[in-house]
């Protein structure tokens, strides 16, 4: 507005650059804020795709680069539970013995944990997972949490015995699901395995940059009810055209504003999380490690006055699921999470050039440890010739001298007189990423005696 000739009233021109403006914010900021829930739709429509039925065909899945997942790992055997809750509360029966699992609902928030690092732990039990406004009762014998959105997704992981796959599945195959109140035998599972399905998506990559992104949040607003947590979010995208019970018919301008907040909001998305600048980040003084997870409080990114939506938003991108155990930094927690972005000199690895990490031994790990290569294009498992994205404790790395420090490499092509088992390969053009992994991490993962040392190009 110019302040001279200004009577009170915005001009034609004021008029249009605000709304544009006022769209193209709110947009940007709802984009960073229902990324969370579009990619788990994402997730729900990839395992439907593949064969899963809501209640009734669950899904099993080795991890391999051939599928499309969110940091995804080929460390332990997976199932995921696709279940609806529209007709009532149901409950999961999980096996006694070594299973990890936990529950999220379509907006990836938070359920239930369940198995070992649930409230029922190795024992196992009856988990009872209660749709949105649910008050009726809940038997004594059932651990409850309550869902904000009808459908949810249980993933359980089996930790191998040994390397013995095929029993962790078998483990898995025990879990049962059914209706609260109903016969627990009258509906046996069916289970689909995907591991031998190629090309499989659950992420939302063919979305995140482009107007379809917004058509799927729309599809998602129609199809569950309203988080009541989340009424000034839907005022907003109320503003953009997105409402409960009315088409998704942008205008041309509104159409372009869209489409460019999805291009862009995608790129603040990746910004934060692969160019974090939160100091806290670092895991030791002086080297590029980072916490792959910000906030290790809860699981749930609260803080006593504040949801830390950056922190939020850096784990979403680069991955799916939230959950206490998983954040925790604690000794005895499920899992521990190191980011690998950067080489010595801070530069990001390039899959072009030739690095090797050493890894000081023992690795505080209870259980096993394990390193993932990721696409930082699809942030899923490395494709490349070689097929492998991963260097396991409980694998590849089964026979290793724990006393020596043991050194992998990576690049294009294997170094020479290298064993297979220590190379990932790359590919040229390709930005990477690697999750360090701890399972059952002990006092030196957290406390600064045992140290990952950085990626060191050649």
């Amino acid at each position: 507005m110019t302040q001279g000739n200004w009577n009170g009233y915005p001009s034609r021109g004021d008029i249009g650059r605000a709304y544009d403006e006022l769209d193209y914010n709110r947009a940007l900021a709802m984009y960073r804020f229902f990324f969370p829930t579009v990619s788990l739709e994402a997730t729900w429509r990839g395992n439907l795709a593949a064969g899963a039925v809501p209640n009734r065909v669950m899904a099993l899945l080795v991890g391999t680069p051939d599928q499309y997942v969110f940091t995804a790992n080929s460390d332990t055997p997976y199932s995921g539970l696709t279940l609806d809750l529209s007709d009532g509360p149901m409950v999961v029966d999980i096996p006694a013995g070594p299973l990890m699992g936990t529950a999220n609902d379509l907006n990836q928030l938070w359920v239930l944990d369940l198995g070992l690092p649930g409230p029922a732990g190795a024992a196992g039990g009856k988990h009872v997972l209660l749709p949105p406004g649910f008050d009726g009762p809940v038997p004594e014998d059932c651990y409850a949490g309550s869902a904000t959105t009808n459908r949810v997704l249980v993933l359980i992981r089996a930790l191998p015995e040994g390397a013995d796959v095929d029993g962790a599945v078998e483990r898995m195959k025990q879990v049962r699901v059914y209706p609260l109140g109903a016969d627990p035998d009258s509906a046996a599972l069916e289970w689909v395995d995907l591991s031998v399905q190629q090309g499989l998506d659950f992420s939302p990559v063919r979305w995140e940059a482009g107007l379809d992104y917004w058509r799927v949040l729309h599809e998602i607003v129609q199809a569950e009810p309203p988080n009541p947590d989340y009424r000034y979010q839907y005022g907003e995208l109320a503003a953009l055209g997105i409402t409960r019970g009315a088409p998704f018919a942008p205008d041309r301008r509104q159409a372009a504003i869209l489409t460019d907040a999805a291009r862009r909001g995608h790129l603040h998305l990746c910004v934060q999380s692969f160019a974090d600048r939160r100091p806290e980040r670092v895991v030791w003084p002086g080297g590029h490690w980072e916490w792959a997870v910000l906030r290790p409080e809860n699981g749930t990114f609260d803080t006593g006055d504040y949801v830390d939506l950056y922190a939020r938003e850096k784990w979403f991108y680069q991955a799916q699921i939230e959950s206490p155990a998983m954040f925790a930094r604690q000794p005895g927690a499920g899992s521990l999470y190191w980011l690998g972005l950067r080489d010595v000199h801070g530069d990001y690895l390039d899959g072009g050039g030739y690095y090797s990490l050493t890894v000081p031994q023992p690795v505080p790990a209870k259980l096993f440890w394990s390193i993932t290569v990721y696409d930082a294009r699809t942030r899923s498992e490395i494709q490349a010739p070689q097929n492998r994205a991963a260097l396991r404790s409980m694998f590849e790395l089964a026979d290793i001298d724990t006393d020596a420090p043991l050194t992998v490499y990576f690049g294009p092509t294997p170094p020479p007189n290298t064993p297979p088992e220590r190379w990932i390969q790359t590919v040229p053009g390709m930005g990477w990423f690697a999750y360090f992994r701890i399972y059952g991490p002990q006092g030196p993962a957290f406390d600064g005696t045992w140290q990952l040392p950085d990626f060191r190009r050649h």
